[in-house]
């Protein structure tokens, strides 16, 4: 059994994905593949992950390679990390020349203007490495963690043979963050949960505790409490339950900018109301990168380096089609009638059954309609970008920048058009030719 991990100069995350597939006994003994385009981040994952591997007495035959082919021939899982273009230049592009156009943001890496532009300048790269799986690997499943995750997942779904399902950990967070934030910690491990919709924003349609007693009230009223709730950071979060009657399962700064609501340049004290971190990623990669840098020569140096299992599924959905013992996950998948409100050609975050078959999407049926309807904001954009991608025409790029919730709410036609062309032109060769 062969993992190829593409982008695997993410140290941090390939130490994660791979680690947890290193101490998962049942995997027996495979081989893992690292790939990256930085010789220098590539070899650095690759050091860590043999010295966790010796210290775990793991059964992992580690390389890395630079070569494609040598990277998917042979591959049965292909776990996806890319950046195209990381935080510099591109990161800083999209945020600095959309702020020049009066658009402030939080993430930018998952709907909005900066998310537009993030899914043009991946595609291309994705639908390459499409085209090398359905060469040299066509029956492996393909694992992507990279955002924005319903686009690129949506558009290798739609526009290639390679068996896609997109992966993200907000899921699995949301009701323990809930749950912790309004003190109710005592049923943590006393609860179950439903949650469908699409990637950062799926909803949490039930949630009781396992007698069968909704969670829902209490839960409500102590969001709802000023004075339970005035130390709380997720207000976003909790003022969309306040207004639609469910909780979102992405945290509050990304759910600002997903919504016309909340980054209002007529209203600026709905900052300060809602404590939305306006710039927020810039500023995480700026620590993340420093961090990087101030752990790593230790890291590098230390032979004996121990991992922890986490809660991220890659690991999981190997072992299970390995060895068909069913599990159960949430992963993004196309609509195929899974969520009867949304459309057809949407990605959309539902449970997954896996097996030794792969994919096995659950039916949600309709979802409440004040949340299908959010959703459809979302996905209007979502699909008018693949458009964009599938079509090199710069008059979708238009239509989704000004279908997008919160660009729509701040900017004119005009000025929406501007930022485009602008970042058109700031990402250069980034980007394909639009014509």
């Amino acid at each position: 059994m062969k993992i190829t991990f593409i982008g695997a100069g993410s140290t941090v995350f390939a130490r994660n994905v791979i680690g947890d597939c290193i101490l998962t006994p049942e995997l027996g003994e495979f081989d893992v593949c690292l790939f990256d385009i930085d010789a220098k981040r590539l070899d650095e994952s690759f050091q860590i992950l043999t010295n966790i591997n010796k210290t775990a007495n793991g059964k992992a035959h580690i390389t890395q390679t630079l070569d494609r082919e040598t990277a998917f021939r042979g591959a049965d899982f292909v776990i996806n990390a890319i950046q195209v273009g990381l935080y510099e230049p591109c990161t800083v592009t999209d945020f600095e020349v959309a702020k020049k156009h009066g658009l402030r943001q939080t993430i930018a890496d998952t709907l909005g203007i900066g998310g537009i532009f993030r899914a043009l300048r991946t595609i291309p790269v994705m639908k390459a490495y499409a085209d090398d799986m359905e060469r040299w690997c066509p029956n492996a499943l393909f694992l992507n963690y990279t955002n924005p995750m319903a686009m690129l997942s949506g558009y290798m779904q739609r526009f290639t043979d390679v068996k896609t399902v997109g992966l993200c950990h907000s899921v699995q967070s949301c009701v323990p963050h809930l749950l912790d934030e309004l003190g109710m910690g005592e049923y943590k491990d006393n609860n179950r949960w439903e949650i469908a919709g699409i990637n950062h924003q799926a909803w949490l349609l039930k949630v009781e505790d396992l007698q069968g007693n909704d969670l829902y009230p209490e839960i409500k009223r102590r969001a709802f409490d000023p004075q339970f709730n005035a130390e709380m950071q997720d207000l976003v979060r909790l003022e969309l339950m306040r207004q639609f009657g469910y909780y979102v399962t992405e945290s509050s700064e990304h759910s600002a900018e997903y919504t016309p609501w909340f980054i209002k340049d007529k209203y600026p004290d709905l900052i300060e109301r809602y404590k939305i971190p306006l710039d927020e990623y810039p500023r995480r990669c700026v620590n993340q990168i420093k961090g990087w840098n101030e752990m790593r020569d230790s890291l590098l140096r230390d032979s004996h380096i121990e991992h922890k299992k986490t809660h991220e599924f890659a690991s999981y959905i190997i072992k299970a089609v390995l060895s068909d013992e069913p599990y159960r996950i949430h992963g993004n998948v196309l609509n195929t009638g899974l969520i009867t409100n949304l459309p057809q050609d949407a990605c959309v975050e539902v449970p997954i059954l896996i097996d030794r078959n792969g994919l096995n999407p659950c039916y949600v049926g309709d979802l409440p309609e004040q949340c299908a309807a959010i959703n459809r904001t979302n996905i209007n954009v979502q699909l008018l970008t693949i458009k964009a991608a599938e079509t090199l025409k710069r008059e979708y790029i238009y239509m989704a920048a000004m279908l997008d919730p919160h660009t729509a709410s701040e900017l004119s036609i005009d000025a929406i058009r501007a930022l485009c062309d602008d970042l058109i032109e700031a990402h250069g060769d980034w980007l394909p030719k639009f014509s």
